[in-house]
Formats: structure tokens, C-alpha cells, sequence
């Protein structure tokens, strides 16, 4: 046999066993070996991430799969969030299910974790692109739309309208604001006189942000030249809140607020909040996790699931079947 022709067929089978022994990062791990889910929400403060943090702990123990939440402790801390994902790659978790901070931020890291083998599903809010197992959510246009019906009906369908805005870069109260402002559209009468202020967001950035946005429009007799507010999350809710309450126009403006909280609640009771839109983040947290799994073991999954809205007034507050919506602590209580 020619020396070419034996070289030739050696490079052959270490070119074989070379393929055989290179590491393939979705079935890296022994077969017996417990998956590692990393869950990382946009923040951790929050009720409603509290809430999300039970549900995907609870996927977790029903399924037998180890839970690693991490998340900023600020709704705006992009570079960090880009870090966390950063890091569950470089541990070569088993998958990621994440709630983007910034729709087009994060697409590089998922991308990323999808060329090394780690699926990721997202959940709460969405990102740009398609590279993604599943997005988990709730339909947040659909919620903004519940807001801005809501509000109409409040104002008889006339008067001047404030969409007191979020945070810039995020998808799912974006969608909110918009729903919220496209149902508004539908009632000529009312005028929204301002859409393009952002609340920032903690509590104390939304309450400057509307006590600014008060003195805009407030009348020289003390009182407000508008007639309703929307704000797309609890902070700016509560920080909306806070600012209509120390200035004495609680009761006298129409608000619609998106989650819940006790203060939230609290509000309503009073008359200080007309109502509120709020999700199902135990729900969320729960099938971002299962949906996952359900992809590991070599399933198909759903690419977008719906996991609902409702709209609480003073009318409903009370109701049963909605206790667990509308507080959810009780349910982080009984999964403790």
C-alpha cells in the first residue's frame, strides 16, 4: 500500500474519532445528572417578580429540575442582566428562560447562548428576532387595550388623557401603552395631550416624573387640566399614586394602573386608583419553566403562549375566583 494512501486513510479515522469525542453542548451532561434551569426575571424587588419566582419554583420541584433565579435588582440594569446570561452560558446551564430589560440588548446573549447549545425561552416581555424556544406571556397589547376601554368608559367617552410611559427598550409595557392608547383612539371625544414621558423604574423616578408632569397641565386654581392617567407597570403606578395623594388630587383624576399590590389594592379601596390590569406572574413563571422542560425532553412547544389578563375595578375586587390575582402573596405563601 502507497504511503499516500495509508496517510490518507489514518487522517480519516482520527478525523472520525475527533468528531466522535467533540463535546456537544445540548447533551453535554450525564443522562442521570439533574437539569440546572437558570431563570432570570427583570428585576427582584417587585411583587410581581416575587410571584414569578414562586411559580418557576414550583415547575421546578413538580418536574425535578434545579431552579437558579438571578436577576438585577433594577429594572434598567441591562449591562448586568447581559452579565447573568453571560454567566449561565459560561456554567453551561442545561436552559435559560429570561424577561429581556431591553428587546434588541439581549438579543446578542440569547443568540449566543443558542450557538452554544442552551436553549432559551422568554418569558414576560419579548425580543427582537425569533431565536428563541417559546415566548411566555401575557398578551400586553390585549391588556392595554382592557386599560384604555376602561378608561373611556370612566370618562364617558370625553376629556384629556396622560399615558405616563415606563422604561425606553421595554417590549411588554410598550405594547401595553399602545393598546392603551389605540382603545383610546376609538373614542374621538378624548384627547391624549401627552404619551412620550417616561417614568422611569423605581417608585421614587415615577413620582418626580409625574409631579413634573402634573405642573404641566395643572390650572391656576390648583387642579389638573386633564381627566385620566395610565401607567403600564406597578412602579409608576405607585409612584403616580404617591404624587396625586401628596398633591390633593386623589379622587379627583381618573387612574388606571397595570399589576397589583397591597398599595395598589389599598388605593382602589379608596378611590385614589379606578382600576388595574393584572396578570398571572405565578402562571408565568410556571409554564416559562415547564415549557422549557417540555423542549429538553424533545417536544414540541407552543412559540407564543398567551397567559392572560384581567381588569380589576371596585366592582370585582372582592370576587373569589380572582383572590389569587389580586394577591398574590397568598400564593407565595401556600409554595413556600
Amino acid at each position: 500500500m502507497h504511503g499516500k494512501t495509508i496517510f490518507t486513510i489514518l487522517y480519516l479515522i482520527l478525523s472520525v474519532f475527533a468528531v466522535s469525542c467533540k463535546k456537544n453542548p445540548e447533551n453535554s451532561a450525564p443522562k442521570n445528572q439533574t437539569p440546572v434551569i437558570a431563570v432570570i426575571p427583570k428585576g427582584t424587588v417587585h411583587e410581581f417578580w416575587k410571584t414569578v419566582h414562586a411559580g418557576a419554583a414550583k415547575a421546578g420541584q413538580e418536574l425535578g429540575v434545579e431552579i437558579i433565579w438571578k436577576g438585577p435588582l433594577r429594572e434598567d440594569d441591562r449591562e448586568s442582566q447581559i452579565s447573568m446570561v453571560e454567566t449561565m452560558v459560561a456554567r453551561n446551564v442545561s436552559g435559560i428562560v429570561l424577561a429581556p430589560l431591553d428587546d434588541a440588548a439581549l438579543r446578542e446573549p440569547v443568540l449566543n447562548a443558542q450557538r452554544q447549545g442552551i436553549p432559551v425561552v422568554i418569558f414576560d416581555s419579548g425580543l427582537k428576532g425569533k431565536d428563541y424556544v417559546s415566548y411566555v406571556a401575557t398578551n400586553n397589547f390585549n391588556g392595554g387595550q382592557l386599560a384604555g376601554e376602561y378608561m373611556s368608559k370612566l370618562l364617558g367617552g370625553k376629556g384629556k388623557v396622560v399615558v405616563l410611559r415606563y422604561s425606553e427598550g421595554s417590549e411588554s409595557t410598550t405594547k401595553r401603552e399602545d393598546g392603551f392608547i389605540s382603545a383610546i383612539s376609538k373614542s374621538p371625544d378624548i384627547e391624549i395631550v401627552s404619551s412620550n414621558q417616561y417614568a422611569g423604574v423605581t417608585t421614587e423616578t415615577a413620582m418626580k416624573a409625574a409631579e413634573n408632569l402634573f405642573e404641566r397641565f395643572r390650572n391656576p386654581d390648583g387642579s389638573l387640566s386633564i381627566d385620566g392617567i395610565f401607567c403600564a407597570a406597578e412602579s409608576p403606578t405607585l409612584g403616580t399614586l404617591r404624587s396625586i395623594e401628596n398633591t390633593g388630587i386623589a379622587g379627583k383624576i381618573k387612574m388606571v394602573g397595570f399589576d397589583t399590590s397591597e398599595k395598589m389594592v389599598a388605593a382602589l379601596r379608596k378611590g385614589h386608583l379606578s382600576g388595574f390590569v393584572v396578570q398571572n406572574p405565578f402562571k408565568i413563571g410556571y409554564l416559562g419553566v415547564k415549557t422549557l422542560v417540555t423542549h429538553l425532553n424533545g417536544q414540541q412547544v407552543e412559540p407564543l403562549i398567551d397567559t392572560g389578563s384581567v381588569l380589576i375595578t371596585p366592582e370585582n375586587v372582592d370576587n373569589l375566583e380572582l383572590k389569587d390575582l389580586v394577591n398574590p402573596k397568598d400564593l407565595l405563601i401556600a409554595n413556600e
